[in-house]
């Protein structure tokens, strides 16, 4: 590619033939417009910077705009095209994230990034063959990001695949101890077993890991209370919702992938009073710690 591209006027000739030899004719002096590539991309570039920070503060609608344009830019930056694309799927615009990520691709095959964002807008579209494929691609790249392995798993237990799921739970913690969302899921996938110790032993595992997640604390409330550990059960259900009260919200635990069984006890768990006053208070939290594992 040249450095500039060149845009060149039209010439205007003025005939002479008619006109008195007096006369001086005049040309209109072509003009050369010159356009510096580089100084465009850099603007590309700056301006998806722009973006990137306004998309920390959760301003996507100011994102966006900067994003696209700087895909116009600086469109052959496979990053670019990646933040754009990660822009789509936050406004849940699946299609324009998909179209973004894929251009993203055909720049650059060998970035694991981008391989996972389309196995996650996959994921969303609920496509999970596609979702495992794109998230299997990315880890051939990059084996040992737990992120990575950990959507795989989320992959393969949508797909009913559930040993390959947890195995892919386990391997995202073997390479962060501290992973705790993975250990959540293994026991959300041995609830729906009907291995309830082995639920309770996970979440419990989670919640000492961090005590302020309110998703295993739930999940550990609920499993307890189910199996007659009233009190603790119900202390922890308060916690729980006090941190987060989306977790109140049943549609958004299927959202967060709670299987059937462990929805119906905690729709009953959610509808006993002092969980209906948990929710209506503006108390500090307390968290009570978990029970030792057995």
């Amino acid at each position: 590619m040249p450095k500039h591209l060149h845009v060149i006027s039209l010439l205007v000739v003025c005939s002479l033939w008619n006109m008195p030899s007096s006369v001086h004719a005049q040309a209109l002096i072509p003009h050369t417009v010159e356009i510096d590539a580089a100084k465009l991309e850099q603007q590309g570039l700056s301006l998806a910077q722009q973006a990137a920070q306004l998309a920390q503060f959760q301003q996507i609608d100011l994102a966006l705009p900067r994003a696209r344009l700087a895909t116009q830019l600086a469109p052959k930056s496979d990053k670019v095209w990646l933040l754009l694309g990660g822009l789509h799927l936050q406004t849940k615009e699946f299609d324009a994230a998909i179209a973004a990520l894929t251009k993203a691709q055909t720049l650059n095959p060998k970035n694991p990034d981008i391989l996972f964002a389309l196995g996650s807008a996959n994921f969303q579209r609920e496509n999970y063959q596609a979702s495992a494929a794109h998230y299997q691609a990315g880890l051939k790249l990059k084996p040992n990001d737990p992120e990575g392995l950990f959507d795989l798993g989320n992959a393969y237990y949508m797909l009913g695949r559930l040993p390959e799921a947890i195995a892919q739970f386990n391997q995202a913690v073997s390479q962060d101890k501290k992973f705790w969302p993975a250990i959540n899921n293994i026991g959300l996938i041995k609830y729906e077993q009907g291995d309830v110790q082995g639920a309770i032993k996970q979440w419990q595992e989670a919640v000492t890991i961090d005590k302020k997640a309110a998703e295993p604390l739930l999940a550990l409330a609920v499993a307890l209370y189910t199996k007659g550990d009233s009190q603790q059960g119900l202390a922890m259900g308060e916690a729980a919702l006090r941190i987060d009260q989306r977790y109140a919200d049943l549609d958004f635990l299927k959202q967060n992938l709670w299987g059937t069984r462990l929805l119906l006890d905690t729709k009953k768990f959610l509808e006993l009073p002092r969980m209906q006053s948990a929710l209506d208070s503006e108390e500090g939290v307390i968290i009570p710690d978990p029970p030792p594992a057995q």
